[in-house]
């Protein structure tokens, strides 16, 4: 497999478990949650799993766009910026459970 699909996949990943850890967070927390202001106040007008998934999606389309443009080098920055700062953080607060 060649380096820049692995990094497409490890970035479909990543929002993967960004959302799941998101969508758990708040169905057992409330919308308190959410960091993002933007995707809270989205969730509190249509709910938090059609926001997710639009969100997710979003950003899945997005990334395969750099993929697709060649622009491999963004997309290994926002995979390591996703596992860093969005699931990174998650794996530490569910770890403290």
């Amino acid at each position: 497999m060649r380096w820049s699909r692995l990094i497409l996949l490890l970035f479909f990943v990543a929002q993967f478990w960004d959302g799941l850890f998101t969508w758990v967070a708040v169905e057992h927390h409330g919308l308190a949650a959410e960091g993002n202001a933007i995707l809270a106040t989205w969730m509190h007008l249509v709910g938090p799993m059609p926001t997710l998934l639009v969100a997710k999606i979003g950003a899945a389309a997005g990334g395969l766009l750099l993929y697709t443009r060649g622009i491999h080098g963004v997309l290994a920055g926002l995979t390591m910026l996703y596992a860093a700062a969005a699931v990174g953080p998650w794996l530490a607060y569910y770890a403290t459970l």
